[in-house]
């Protein structure tokens, strides 16, 4: 049995092809059952993401594997509309050991655009599941994955890969736990309401602040994001009244001029008696007019501030990556190991089922010779010496054959394996 892993990635393809190639959960069932009906396949999972789109599959032999490629990239494309030619040069292709290791890695974040971020364990988890509810895993791949899951959980509990953040938004709400101590006695406005302030008002969610104000240009875009944390929603030229109630304000516009300016905030900190305030300003242009970090009690973040602390942390995943893939490596080798005595198990059924009839073939005669009056004796020698011959004989002959083939190898192996000494 092999394992072999197809796809396409952000670091082989850019969005315009990834998009092409992506499957959305409303299609997942129909293409698991289009790509398991292929009489080679054993097993398959689809795991789908912004980043990538990776097939996983099992197949009884390993000289299938050319086979198992081509046909599988063809039904990509046939499944797709696109013509081949446009991903050939982007797709991966891994196979055995290799496979299972870039597995282990995508589950544990190695593989991922920012190294050690977690959602991707959820999205391996639910592309197993997906595989498992239409029936499509092999034996293979439940072992693989149940080894994947225990990977990632080793790798959590043994290294800093996510203790540290990494994205610009969670910086944010750090650098506000930083300053403020306590934050649920705390009040925030966000300025905006772009893919960056609801990345960072779901890191807000769940630290219970005292209110929350979305400031936005327009209300309808503001008012889904308000809805989910709660929020009241003012417009851009209400700011300079209600900045002073307010701590902490993190904005990232799209505006070309500054928003917030020295002034409005020094009348803010007159009317707030001097009560320290945050100010976090991710957008490029600026928001916040910088000379404000001048006045006291005031504290202003930029975005090149918050980059170098995702930076450090980065680097800092980079060093934990590393210390996971000897865990990878460890954990890779024992399910290619598990994986390598499958092929030999039905062997080994065999042997003891031929065993197993031989021993009753014999009893049944032993106990058919005591019932006519043999004496027992006898019979319980004639047993032995039969049943030991018969079990004996399939091994020495394959001694024999290996001996008179100048099987060194095979010899020691089988002589090993019946205990024998290494003379």
């Amino acid at each position: 049995m092999s394992i072999t892993v197809l796809g396409v990635n952000h670091k082989t393809a850019p969005v315009s092809l990834r998009e092409k190639l992506a499957f959305s959960n409303e299609v997942i069932d129909k293409a698991l059952y289009s790509l398991y009906q292929h009489p080679l396949i054993a097993g398959c999972v689809i795991l789908s993401t912004c980043n990538r789109t990776e097939i996983y599959l099992s197949y009884d032999h390993e000289s299938d594997f050319l086979r198992v490629r081509q046909s599988v990239e063809n039904w990509l494309a046939q499944y797709h509309g696109i013509d081949l030619a446009l991903f050939k040069s982007s797709f991966y292709c891994y196979d055995g050991r290799q496979a299972v290791e870039h597995l282990m890695s995508v589950a544990c974040g190695i593989d991922s655009l920012i190294i050690g971020e977690p959602q991707i364990l959820g999205q391996v988890k639910q592309a197993y599941s997906f595989s498992q509810q239409n029936n499509c895993l092999s034996a293979e791949l439940e072992k693989l994955f149940q080894s994947i899951f225990h990977v990632a959980k080793i790798v959590r509990t043994e290294t800093n890969i996510g203790a540290n953040t990494a994205s610009v938004a969670y910086a944010a709400c750090l650098v506000a736990r930083d300053v403020f101590t306590d934050t649920s006695a705390l009040s925030v406005m966000l300025v905006g309401a772009g893919e960056t302030i609801e990345l960072i008002s779901r890191y807000l969610k769940p630290h219970g602040f005292k209110h929350i104000i979305v400031a936005n240009r327009t209300r309808d875009k503001a008012l889904k994001l308000a809805s989910f944390i709660e929020a009241e929603i003012i417009s851009l030229p209400d700011i300079a009244n209600r900045l002073k109630d307010v701590d902490i304000v993190i904005s990232s516009t799209a505006s070309p001029l500054p928003i917030i300016g020295k002034g409005m905030v020094e009348r803010t900190m007159h009317d707030r008696n001097n009560k320290k305030m945050l100010f976090i300003d991710l957008a490029v242009p600026r928001d916040v007019e910088s000379e404000i970090s001048q006045l006291e009690d005031v504290h202003l973040f930029t975005v090149d501030d918050l980059q170098q602390t995702v930076q450090n942390n980065l680097e800092q995943r980079v060093i934990a990556a590393n210390e996971a893939k000897y865990i990878i490596q460890e954990q890779a080798e024992q399910y290619i190991d598990w994986l390598k005595t499958r092929h030999a198990v039905e062997y080994v059924k065999q042997y003891r089922n031929n065993a197993q009839t031989i021993k009753r073939q014999l009893e049944l005669k032993a106990l058919n010779a005591i019932k006519q009056g043999a004496n027992i004796d006898d019979v319980i020698f004639e047993f032995s010496h039969k049943l030991t011959n018969k079990l004996i004989h399939a091994p020495t002959q394959i001694l024999l054959d290996a001996a008179m083939h100048d099987c060194d190898d095979c010899f020691k192996v089988l002589s090993k394996g019946l205990g024998l000494e290494d003379n």
